[in-house]
């Protein structure tokens, strides 16, 4: 039977303009404070590319954690399996931008999307690189066919005025040897990666290629079907910071979730999705986000279980 999207969409859509609780947003980052939470936009897109939306769902909204997907396959793509050897794939059962396991664990963050973990990546693409922002910019422009993307320069200020703890984390690993680029210039393009701005259009067309079992848009091959099962994997169990178990109870899919209020989420060989909500939960997801996509999967059926 042919699933038919919109309809899907705009019953979703309708219940959650019911939510009466749909959290608040970011408020330790002062340029994400001021976000109304009543926002809401939901994309899906399927593998030849084309797009449904609903509610605000081409308004650009600063991606923060979600771009750790797509800095991961870039490095993942360029150092292959020998990237675990700087960090784990298990979730970490603590706030995303916790101390304590570094300590325990000798610098070697618990996986690829709490903070740590996304600093050490960010930190071997562009030991390869040079510009690891810069690449993950790139990469999502060209994936979305949105050459307009950009970095938004007062949210990465903010971020870096803010950043005592990340900063942190980043010298910690730095003492374990397992940070290549002086701490300064790995924070600079770690904020600068987080303040990417883009759509849930945007970013539902950028996911696909996980979807897709590594293919690019353009039917290149970026990641073997092995690295794109890994992603997604991890994605499932690491990807909503400390509350994936529910995640994946309630919506049944790799997700990733970011401060900024997206939620993009993965139907391998089927669509890929993302959700905006600014309002978040005490664990940092979008409320309206865990939701909708909750409804999705309850709808159509559609989920890796």
């Amino acid at each position: 039977m042919l699933l038919t999207f919109e309809p899907v969409l705009a019953r979703i859509a309708e219940e959650i303009e019911g939510l009466t609780d749909r959290g608040l947003p970011a408020d330790y980052i002062p340029a994400l404070a001021g976000a109304d939470p009543a926002r809401f936009g939901m994309a899906v897109a399927e593998l030849d590319g084309t797009v449904y939306g609903v509610g605000e769902w081409r308004q650009p909204f600063s991606t923060q954690s979600v771009t750790k997907v797509f800095s991961l396959a870039l490095a993942l793509a360029r150092k292959g399996d020998a990237l675990w050897d700087h960090v784990g794939r298990e979730p970490s059962g603590n706030p995303f931008n916790s101390l304590v396991q570094l300590e325990y664990e000798n610098g070697i963050p618990r996986n690829p999307f709490i903070n740590a973990g996304a600093l050490v990546v960010t930190d071997q693409l562009h030991r390869i690189t040079g510009d690891a922002s810069g690449v993950t910019l790139d990469f999502l422009r060209a994936e979305s066919g949105n050459r307009d993307l950009v970095i938004d320069r007062e949210v990465a200020e903010s971020e870096t005025a803010h950043g005592d703890r990340n900063a942190a984390l980043a010298y910690f690993m730095a003492s374990c040897d397992n940070i290549a680029n002086p701490v300064p210039t790995l924070l600079r393009e770690y904020f600068r990666q987080c303040a990417i701005r883009a759509s849930c259009a945007d970013l539902a067309l950028g996911t696909a290629f996980l979807a897709r079992h590594g293919l690019r848009a353009d039917g290149s091959r970026l990641l073997t079907s092995s690295q794109a099962k890994q992603i997604n994997a991890v994605m499932l169990t690491c990807g909503a910071y400390d509350a994936a178990g529910d995640f994946a109870h309630r919506v049944g899919l790799p997700g990733k979730s970011g401060v900024g209020g997206g939620i993009i989420a993965v139907v391998p060989g089927r669509c890929t999705l993302c959700v905006w909500g600014p309002g978040l939960d005490a664990r940092g997801n979008s409320v309206a986000g865990v939701t909708a996509l909750d409804r999705f999967t309850t709808l159509t059926g559609l989920s890796v279980f």
